[in-house]
């Protein structure tokens, strides 16, 4: 692709290159027989008189045809070459004029003249894109900061609670045990749900600022995806949720099995936070042509399509409540998605019907000498 884009771009400025040439040749040419009609008129003027030796003007245009008419052509050919010489030259002058103006100020379009006109296209296309790609660095910023800003506020509930009920504890020493099992409970609870914020800006931080690649080795996948369904059946018991499995045996692959896990936990901690209870959560895997296909799906609320389009998006929250149950960082898809472009594989997600539902697809080896953000 960036091939041929680099062969149009030639072309377009090797035809540039022709139509100046070919107006320089074309304008010699003109001047050349403008030149040659009124040597010819003058010639046949002069011949129609009858001249004098006695008359000034007899001396003076004798022999001026081997005088002016070199002349003529010597200034003519160097006034014409001047000026196609200097006309790339103010094409220059007008790019650069051009590039000074698009690193001052993206707000106004790129003119350039018509025989430019390429180069003026492009240059407004690279203006677009910086206009969307700033759009697109401040939007993720502001989320980044918006999600900051609430997460240090979510860290400040559930620890007022385990220093509240802790003290509780230390300050009453009459309550039943009951009670105090109760409040140890409640206090645990906060505290775990602290340990899942802090591990939130973990995410945000190692998203950001570090560069991971992968340790590949070859694994049992199916084994795997069983081991890591079988960790969440207390987590769907706790939300009334079940199982639908459908795992092809023996499926081998080259892959990083820790990044990996990780973007398995994404999808099915998903899966489980946006599920109606009483309702059951299927992901197969199968072997498809050159690698693995893992499906997951779970029965919900149906996704819009523009917030589809952005579900993989980094600090992108379908659920902006910021509750408790599905308050994350807005990390786990992007962190997913990353994780699975890096071995070679494709991600995408749909929704209709009220379900969601997630195709992952995995090559058998990972591309080599590619790395992760995260």
């Amino acid at each position: 692709m960036n091939n041929l884009l680099y062969k149009q771009k030639r072309a377009l400025r090797s035809r540039l290159a022709r139509r100046l040439l070919l107006q320089y040749i074309v304008s010699l040419a003109v001047y050349l027989a403008l030149l040659a009609g009124l040597f010819l008129t003058a010639w046949f003027i002069v011949h129609q008189r009858i001249w004098y030796l006695n008359d000034p003007l007899y001396h003076l245009l004798k022999g001026a045809e081997f005088i002016f008419l070199p002349l003529s052509i010597f200034l003519g050919w160097g006034g014409i070459t001047y000026y196609f010489i200097s006309k790339p030259i103010r094409y220059l002058d007008d790019l650069v004029q051009a590039a000074e103006e698009l690193a001052n100020s993206i707000d106004t379009p790129i003119l350039l003249p018509e025989d430019l006109k390429a180069e003026q296209d492009e240059l407004n296309l690279v203006r677009e894109r910086i206009i969307r790609q700033t759009a697109l660095a401040k939007e993720a910023e502001q989320r980044k900061n918006d999600l900051i800003v609430y997460l240090a506020h979510d860290l400040k509930t559930p620890l007022t609670s385990v220093i509240g009920y802790l003290s509780l504890l230390q300050d009453e020493p009459q309550l039943s045990q009951e009670q105090r099992s109760r409040y140890t409970g409640i206090a645990l609870g906060k505290a775990q749900r602290l340990e899942e914020l802090i591990n939130e800006f973990f995410d945000i931080t190692r998203f950001n600022l570090t560069t991971l690649t992968l340790a590949p080795e070859r694994i049992n996948l199916s084994l795997m995806v069983q081991q890591i369904a079988s960790e969440f059946y207390p987590l769907l018991s706790e939300k009334d949720l079940t199982w639908e499995l459908d795992i092809d045996p023996d499926i081998q692959l080259v892959c990083d099995p820790d990044k990996l896990a990780r973007v398995f936990d994404n999808l099915i901690r998903n899966a489980v936070n946006y599920s109606y209870p009483q309702t059951s959560i299927q992901m197969s895997l199968c072997r498809s042509s050159g690698g693995a296909m893992l499906y997951v799906r779970n029965h919900g609320k149906t996704i819009p399509q523009d917030k589809l389009e952005r579900i993989f998006d980094q600090f992108f929250r379908l659920d902006s409540s910021r509750s408790s149950s599905t308050g994350g960082a807005g990390l786990g898809l992007a962190i997913a998605k990353e994780i699975v472009e890096l071995h070679g594989g494709t991600i995408r997600a749909g929704s209709e019907n009220e379900s969601i539902f997630f195709h992952v697809f995995l090559p058998d080896a990972p591309s080599e000498g590619r790395k992760l953000p995260g």
